[in-house]
């Protein structure tokens, strides 16, 4: 399921990169060799750019991309460790269901709002956040069985990286992740 998940939220980010890229590529082309545009291109590259980065928050959540601070974990026995771990990801879970709350109710008052160019409805905007809320609250929810029920060691569930540099370095990180640190380095 890991690996579908993944590959779901992966797709989904190329397929909106690579339309947002094709509507301003082509609406720029349109403007300067032709005087026209798509009129609607630009909104539709917003809304895409809005999903990109909440599906983003969940993939990189997934493959523990995101930074974080770990100076304290690390020198805390492997006991409290744990219990900092349940702490911060009930108070992350705690966030999620805020977030949650807060899109859905969006998503109920913009019901019947249409976007102005595209003449979609503002939900499907406000929708981002639901399915961001919704996927890291079960990537949470599952680092958390594993922890509890599993016995796997919280530093292999960690979810935070102290540098780029370590995040550049994971195994699991993707192909473009390595080619930028060919080249950086």
């Amino acid at each position: 399921m890991s690996r579908t998940f993944t590959r779901i939220v992966n797709v989904s980010m190329a397929g909106a990169l690579l339309l947002m890229a094709i509507l301003v590529f082509g609406n720029v082309v349109l403007r300067y060799l032709f005087n026209t545009g798509i009129t609607w291109s630009e909104e539709a590259a917003r809304f895409l750019f809005v999903w990109l980065t909440f599906l983003g928050a969940v993939g990189a959540l997934n493959e523990n991309q995101h930074l974080g601070v770990d100076l304290v974990l690390k020198k805390l026995s492997p006991a409290l460790r744990k219990l900092v771990f349940l702490i911060s990801n009930v108070i992350m879970l705690c966030i999620l269901g805020l977030v949650l709350d807060g899109s859905w109710t969006m998503v109920l008052l913009n019901w019947n709002t249409k976007s102005p160019a595209i003449g979609i409805s503002m939900s499907v905007v406000f929708g981002a956040g639901m399915v961001m809320a919704i996927g890291m609250a079960a990537i949470i929810g599952i680092k958390l069985f594993k922890a509890f029920f599993q016995h796997i060691p919280v530093s292999e569930l960690d979810q935070t990286r102290e540098s780029e540099e370590e995040i550049m370095s994971v195994p699991n990180s993707s192909s473009s992740a390595a080619f930028l640190e060919k080249g950086v380095r």
